[in-house]
């Protein structure tokens, strides 16, 4: 008898920020396990690169290109997911950005702000749409549900110059953890994934750079950097009913950096 503890046949995901990095990563080891993929991405042309990518696993795939810092598009493009797909079944809040804005004494509030935009609001938008349209359809009968949110290492350890980003990190986990106790109820669960240090056009910098190579990656036990691909497993399970009792933990995917 086949297996089917991961078999995502018939389940849809929305990842925003699906069309690179981690958010790509998780959206194949969800397609390849058989869930239909809605991604939100503000690049028009990483979207269709990604949708294109996706096709090979013959699912259903549409990209919606909008900024999820802007609440009046996330609305209408969570229930434009819904029109689209019938359901959302799993949702990874994935999108997110970082400025370098200096000294925090010196750090200036437009950066602040515009962080916190994308990688907090963006999250909430995002997380409250889609908890809106599961609380919906458990009271019409359909109980279930699975939201993540991605936060970072930097939302639990000390990072010099990156306090808005830290902050916003922090703050998804919070948030996470209100939605895994309010809305277990509805048979709907909430998690955390964690990244260490991944290679994603994020940190391209720092992966150019061997001062940083040598003092950091040298300190990942696991010796290099992680790829987007070591997602897929993490999403796969969260997404699948294998997951259905697991709710408001944080799952730190990062080679046993945090710990060493």
């Amino acid at each position: 008898m086949k297996n089917q503890l991961f078999d995502l046949t018939k389940k849809v995901s929305l990842i925003t920020g699906g069309n690179g990095g981690i958010g790509l990563g998780m959206a194949k080891g969800l397609a390849s396990c058989g869930s239909d993929i809605a991604i939100i991405g503000r690049n028009i042309e990483k979207n269709s690169k990604a949708k294109e990518e996706l096709m090979q696993f013959d699912v259903k795939v549409e990209t919606y290109s909008i900024d999820v810092s802007n609440e009046k598009d996330v609305k209408e493009t969570v229930l434009n997911v819904v029109n689209d797909f019938g359901r959302i079944d799993t949702v990874f809040a994935n999108a997110g950005m970082n400025l370098f804005g200096g000294s925090f004494e010196d750090m200036d509030t437009d950066v602040y702000r515009k962080v916190l935009a994308v990688n907090l609001d963006g999250v909430f938008f995002t997380l409250r749409e889609s908890c809106r349209h599961m609380v919906e359809r458990a009271k019409n009968g359909d109980p279930g549900g699975s939201v993540v949110g991605v936060a970072s290492l930097a939302g639990i350890e000390g990072a010099a110059k990156t306090q808005p980003y830290s902050a916003s990190k922090g703050g998804i986990r919070a948030i996470i953890k209100g939605i895994a106790v309010e809305h277990a109820k509805y048979g709907i669960r909430a998690n955390t994934i964690v990244p260490g240090w991944i290679a994603t056009d994020m940190t391209e910098i720092n992966q150019n750079s061997e001062k940083f190579t040598d003092k950091v990656i040298s300190r990942v036990p696991m010796r290099r950097w992680g790829d987007p691909e070591d997602f897929s497993g993490i999403a796969v399970y969260l997404a699948s009913d294998s997951s259905s009792y697991h709710s408001g933990d944080s799952f730190v995917v990062d080679g046993a950096y945090a710990i060493f």
